[in-house]
């Protein structure tokens, strides 16, 4: 059985992040797109305050509308745990599976920074304010795991992030969402530090007032944040177990 997945990269990346997976899942014929999201990868050209986390929902949303896709595995990296979960809200009757990849998991009314650090925020907020685009920019790609020629690939291919996204508060009904079946793919080598607060909830019983766990599932790759570029396979593999479940 032939399969539609949709990829969404994470903060500072593009869906040139995703090659090697939507490489392996074409070999094996399988629908596969993977989002660039507006202002980052090859549309950094459209970088500007004016983008917020609504814009980046609703290139998602408007990619499965426009490929009049159903039945969608959408993979979430990163920041765009965000976007996930607010299209699983928005737009659930489409999906099939919705898959986290070391990915924030928010509570109705937070934003992305709300589990971050007081200093992360301060960081990237000052960084915005100070930038003609008002973005923030990429971390060095080593925190994420990567060395040699990986480590350089991403080094020439990552671009500022919107600021506009960050703070932005996401409300969404927890019900509709939790009633996706869901797989949350954590990254423990090493460990991203903003990452783990959304790890811990992952696994949490008392999550969304109960209603996470049920109806997810919870795995571990020993490898670093960037598991789509470090362990491609392995995550191919997750990717379609959640397709075919």
């Amino acid at each position: 059985m032939k399969h539609n997945f949709v990829l969404v990269h994470g903060a500072w990346h593009g869906g040139w992040c995703w090659r090697r997976v939507a490489q392996a899942l074409q070999l094996d014929h399988h629908k596969v797109y993977a989002v660039t999201l507006t202002g980052l990868g090859e549309r950094a050209h459209l970088l500007s305050p004016s983008i917020n986390l609504d814009t980046h929902i609703n290139d998602v949303i408007n990619l499965i509308e426009m490929e009049e896709l159903h039945e969608v595995t959408l993979a979430v990296h990163s920041y765009a745990g965000m976007i996930g979960t607010a299209v699983a809200d928005r737009f659930g009757q489409r999906l099939k599976h919705l898959v986290y990849v070391d990915a924030v998991v928010p509570k109705p009314g937070e934003s992305w920074s709300s589990t971050h650090s007081a200093a992360t925020q301060q960081q990237r907020m000052a960084a915005s304010q100070a930038s003609p685009s008002f973005s923030f920019p990429p971390p060095d790609p080593g925190v994420f795991g990567l060395h040699g020629a990986d480590h350089g690939w991403v080094m020439r291919r990552q671009t500022p992030h919107p600021g506009n996204t960050y703070q932005a508060p996401l409300d969404f009904d927890v019900q509709r969402v939790a009633a996706m079946p869901r797989t949350y793919v954590s990254c423990t080598q090493p460990a991203l530090a903003t990452i783990d607060p959304s790890r811990l909830r992952a696994k949490d019983p008392t999550f969304w007032n109960g209603a996470w766990l049920p109806n997810s599932k919870f795995i571990e790759i020993k490898t670093g944040h960037d598991a789509m570029i470090s362990e491609p396979h392995v995550l191919t593999q997750i990717l379609l177990d959640c397709a075919g479940a």
